[in-house]
């Protein structure tokens, strides 16, 4: 990585299952990565105050409640808005295959699914980051 890029993780919705989202944070502040952890319950107003605040790069959405589709669609929507459209989306969790695609379409930048390796998945973030920062410095 070509700086120590920050990350928020978040769960958005009504999910009271945090433990992939605490193994995801700590697997990215092993790899490096600044990782801020926004708890449960939030909504996505929430969620994207979080990043505004910790001027995050990157937010990893983790979702097992089956809401993605209503969920990460308004988080990004309300980035958008924010104009921080800049920030990387990453979605973990329980996605259906058949998800996947309209999750990318809506602008999730990856999804990661049960089993990923946790080294893939920060290496991954890592060379995104990097090669968004070397197209907004271009």
């Amino acid at each position: 990585m070509k700086r120590p890029y920050r990350v928020v993780v978040a769960k958005p919705g009504l999910d009271g299952h945090d433990r992939g989202a605490k193994v995801i944070a700590r697997a990215l502040r092993d790899e490096g990565f600044e990782v801020v952890y926004t708890g449960l319950h939030q909504t996505p107003e929430q969620v994207v105050q979080a990043v505004i605040q910790e001027d995050a790069d990157a937010l990893g959405l983790s979702l097992l409640s089956g809401a993605h589709l209503t969920l990460v669609p308004r988080v990004i929507e309300l980035l958008r808005d924010a104009d921080r459209a800049d920030v990387l989306v990453v979605v973990g969790g329980i996605v259906p295959d058949a998800d996947i695609e309209p999750l990318k379409a809506a602008g999730a930048a990856a999804v990661f699914t049960p089993g990923s390796p946790l080294p893939e998945i920060g290496q991954w973030l890592g060379s995104a980051l990097d090669a968004r920062e070397e197209s907004l410095n271009a």
